[in-house]
């Protein structure tokens, strides 16, 4: 079986290019009382990745919510050695913005389709935030939704 791949175009929000592991949610992160930015990981209860680490994978996520504590959270990934390798977000808010912006890792946006229904968890992906471009390499076992354990 062959890996399928999949492009999407979107816009740079930080430049750089890395390729990693997806972590996906359809659900928006809170930043202050939503991660641990000590340890990289999803700590509000309700969430549905609760307990897990986004440290060095490229985090998938709906957007920000909560107060505009969220991008001083994410700066403290980045001085903790936490942080995310990248992220891809659906929703533009200036508190993503500036959360990926001081996180300093590669960043896209405003994709031609909806990034949390077509990346998997344990995707690859490569994230390059200089053209805004995002190449999916499914992964066998990907696409059933759920978060590898």
């Amino acid at each position: 079986m062959t890996d399928e791949t999949i492009v999407l175009e979107g816009r740079p929000v930080v430049d750089g290019y890395i390729e990693a592991e997806a972590i996906v949610t359809d659900e928006t992160i809170s930043g202050w009382g939503g991660v641990d930015p000590e340890h990289g990981t999803i700590i509000e209860m309700r969430h549905d990745l609760h307990g897990e680490s986004f440290t060095d994978k490229v985090l998938v996520f709906r957007g920000a919510k909560g107060s505009s504590g969220w991008s001083s959270v994410f700066h403290t990934t980045r001085l903790a050695d936490t942080a995310p390798a990248a992220m891809i977000y659906e929703e533009t808010t200036t508190k993503v913005a500036l959360g990926a912006v001081v996180t300093r890792v590669p960043a896209v946006t405003d994709l031609d389709e909806d990034p949390t229904e077509i990346i998997d968890s344990g995707d690859l992906v490569a994230v390059d935030g200089d053209e805004g471009i995002v190449t999916i390499t499914k992964r066998a076992g990907s696409g059933d939704g759920d978060v590898p354990e």
